[in-house]
C-alpha cells in the first residue's frame, strides 16, 4: 500500500480581533470603553468576545444590569494579553520608525500645538532641515504602545504610556490686555470684569480664586470656549480676563499682547510632558528634536 500523508485538519486560533476587543475590555473594564479605543461599536465588541467565549468553552466577563466584569479566568488571563499586545505594538512601531527613520509623527494637544509646538518648528526645520513631521492634534493622549506615534505631547498629572520627558510645570495665572491691565491693580479688581473661559479647563478659575486670592467671593462664570486659542485671542481683544497657562501664554506676555496684572500663580498639579513609546537611541533624530523642544527658551 502505497505511503500517503496524513493532513488532518489542525486546530484555529482565535481571530485576532476578538483577542483584542477582549484585551481592551479588560483594560478598560468595560464595552463602551473598548468601543471608543478600537472605534467600533459595543455591539462589536460584545460579538467578538461571545466568539473568544465560544473558541474558549468558558465565560470571560459577567453580564450585569450595570455593566460587566472579568471572570476568574478572565482575570487569569487579561494581563497576559495585555502584554503581548503591548510587544505587538512596539514592534509594528519599531518597523514602522526603522523603515521612515526621517518621519516624525506627533500626537499633541490642540492648544499646545497652537501655542507652543507651532513656534518651535521652524526651529526644527533649521537644526534638523530632514525631518518630515506630522503632527496630529488629540483631545487626549494616544497609548504609545499601540498607536503609531513617535511623539506625544500633553499635560500629565500621572504617568504616560511610553517614556516621558518633563519640560515645564503647569502654572496658571491671570492674563488680559495692556488696556483692561490697567483697570486691575488688585485681585479684588476682578469682580468687575469679565471672565473668559476654556471647556477644557473650565474650574480653573476657581481653583486659582481659591488658593492666590481666597475669602473674596468673586464668582467667575462667564463665556466659555471650545479652543484654549480663541479664548486666548478675546483675552487679547479685551473682551475680558483669561486663566494662562504659563507655557501656553508666554509668547503672548513676552510680546505685550497680554499682561499677568498680579504676582499671584498657581501650579498646578501636572506638567507638559514629552513621550516617546522606546527609550531614545543616541543621536538620532528623534532624540535631537525631543532636546530641541524640551531645552529651556
Amino acid at each position: 500500500m502505497p505511503n500517503e500523508m496524513l493532513t488532518p485538519p489542525r486546530p484555529k486560533a482565535p481571530p485576532l480581533n476578538a483577542l483584542r476587543a477582549f484585551e481592551s475590555a479588560a483594560r478598560l473594564g468595560g464595552f463602551k470603553a473598548a468601543a471608543v479605543e478600537l472605534a467600533v461599536t459595543p455591539g462589536a465588541v460584545a460579538q467578538h468576545i461571545k466568539t473568544l467565549e465560544a473558541w474558549a468553552g468558558a465565560s470571560l466577563f459577567e453580564r450585569m444590569s450595570q455593566g460587566v466584569r472579568l471572570t476568574t479566568l478572565g482575570k487569569a488571563v487579561a494581563e497576559d494579553f495585555s502584554v503581548a499586545f503591548d510587544q505587538l505594538g512596539a514592534a509594528i512601531i519599531k518597523m514602522h520608525s526603522d523603515a521612515s527613520p526621517r518621519q516624525v509623527r506627533i500626537a499633541v494637544l490642540p492648544s499646545i500645538a497652537q501655542l507652543w509646538l507651532s513656534q518651535r518648528l521652524p526651529r526644527i526645520r533649521a537644526i534638523a532641515p530632514e525631518a518630515r513631521i506630522s503632527i496630529t492634534a488629540l483631545d487626549s493622549p494616544p497609548n504609545l504602545l499601540r498607536e503609531p506615534y513617535d511623539l506625544s505631547i500633553f499635560f500629565a498629572s500621572k504617568e504616560v504610556s511610553g517614556y516621558g520627558v518633563e519640560v515645564c510645570k503647569d502654572v496658571i495665572f491671570p492674563v488680559c490686555s495692556p488696556a483692561l491691565a490697567s483697570r486691575l491693580k488688585q485681585p479684588a479688581d476682578l469682580a468687575a470684569e469679565q471672565f473668559l473661559h476654556d471647556a477644557r479647563w473650565s474650574g480653573h478659575w476657581q481653583h486659582w480664586l481659591d488658593r492666590a486670592a481666597p475669602g473674596l467671593g468673586i464668582d467667575p462664570t462667564g463665556p466659555t470656549f471650545s479652543l484654549y486659542s480663541l479664548a486666548l485671542q478675546e483675552a487679547q481683544n479685551g473682551a475680558g480676563v483669561l486663566i494662562g497657562h504659563e507655557p501656553l501664554v508666554r509668547a503672548s506676555l513676552d510680546d505685550g499682547s497680554l499682561i499677568a496684572p498680579f504676582e499671584q500663580a498657581v501650579e498646578l498639579p501636572r506638567k507638559l510632558v514629552i513621550a516617546t513609546p522606546y527609550p531614545l537611541r543616541s543621536g538620532s533624530l528623534l532624540e535631537k528634536i525631543v532636546h530641541l523642544l524640551s531645552a529651556s527658551d
